[in-house]
């Protein structure tokens, strides 16, 4: 399941089937918002590239909604905990792309094994999914996870730059990337200087299920999550100002990936604009981003009730660690 030869795979997938005079049939499971621009992708390359398109998900006035009225394309009602609802759509086609939430993939790949389908997800290996490699191998298929912004083109761009310079002769001793979902300069219009573009529900859980690890100075370091958003980094980027970055999730599981066995130091960081982590771990310390319970009627509140409820540890931290003004302002809202 290498993102990398999984790429190259992909593109041979193409190639086998241009001598086929069908058109290839992808199925997209998800209609969310990061499935939108992916499917206005395939349908601008559906005629040229011979593709039909279909959409599945529980939701199908969303999934009509972003295909229109488009000739190579259909929406269907796909509820992924339905199994025969899930595997007829599988059936009948040629790759799969799952957008679903990572934790909802390994019941559709179960069945891209059982019925020969190729597979394509952006979320990262998980064990289960990894368990799955060996068979995937051993039917011809390409399993291709991790291959959208981060994890994905971050991945690409990687290997190009690290295979240049062992082209060149190179010593690779210290590797350091950071990515980032950033708003366009032009759309930057919030406080916050975000925007979800995502899941929202991912924004909100980044960085929990384990502590981030990575390699400085040839020794092991460990951020625990309640401390994620206070250890952070500077970066200057030319044009664009100066940005925040913290570690991102596990670096030193790439490490033998990327053929980085003799490096000192191995970081993988997400980049924000400055400000937001400090914000941010606000809401990790009040205990506002665990999901491990339900706030019963929650949908209900409006946000001044809801933060009220973690309000008298607010006031402490409003008037004793001296949080930046516009914290206190969206909170007195």
């Amino acid at each position: 399941m290498s993102f990398y030869n999984s790429y190259i795979l992909l593109h041979s997938w193409k190639q086998n089937y241009t001598t086929n005079l069908t058109m290839r049939k992808i199925l997209v499971i998800g209609s969310g918002k990061s499935s939108s621009y992916l499917i206005k992708y395939f349908l601008d390359k559906s005629s040229s590239e011979d593709l039909h398109i279909t959409i599945g998900d529980i939701n199908i006035e969303n999934a009509k909604e972003l295909i229109g009225n488009h000739n190579n394309a259909e929406a269907i009602i796909l509820d992924v905990f339905d199994q025969d609802s899930r595997t007829n759509a599988i059936k009948n086609a040629d790759i799969v792309v799952s957008m679903l939430p990572a934790r909802f993939h390994i019941e559709v790949a179960k069945d891209c094994i059982s019925y020969n389908k190729n597979m394509v997800t952006a979320s990262y290996v998980s064990p289960e999914m990894q368990a799955l490699d060996i068979e995937a191998k051993a039917k011809g298929l390409v399993f291709m996870n991790e291959i959208g912004v981060d994890p994905g083109i971050d991945h690409m761009s990687a290997m190009k730059v690290l295979d240049t310079i062992r082209e060149k002769g190179g010593k690779i001793i210290l590797f350091e990337s950071f990515t980032g979902g950033l708003v366009a300069p032009e759309s930057d219009n919030n406080l916050w200087n975000y925007k979800f573009t995502w899941n929202p529900r991912n924004v909100v859980i980044a960085g929990q299920g384990g502590a981030a690890k990575f390699l400085q100075e040839s020794k092991y370091k460990y951020i625990p999550y309640n401390r994620l958003f206070r250890r952070t980094e500077f970066l200057e980027v030319e044009g664009y100002g100066r940005f925040e970055a913290y570690a991102n999730r596990d670096s030193l599981k790439y490490q033998s990936v990327y053929g980085l066995n003799n490096v000192k130091t191995l970081y993988r960081g997400t980049m924000r604009r400055v400000g937001f982590s400090r914000a941010w771990n606000m809401f990790v310390q009040l205990g506002m981003t665990d999901d491990s319970y339900t706030i019963p009627n929650s949908e209900k509140l409006s946000y001044r009730q809801f933060v009220n409820l973690f309000f008298s540890l607010l006031t402490y931290l409003v008037y004793h660690l001296y949080l930046p003004s516009f914290i206190y302002i969206y909170f007195s809202l």
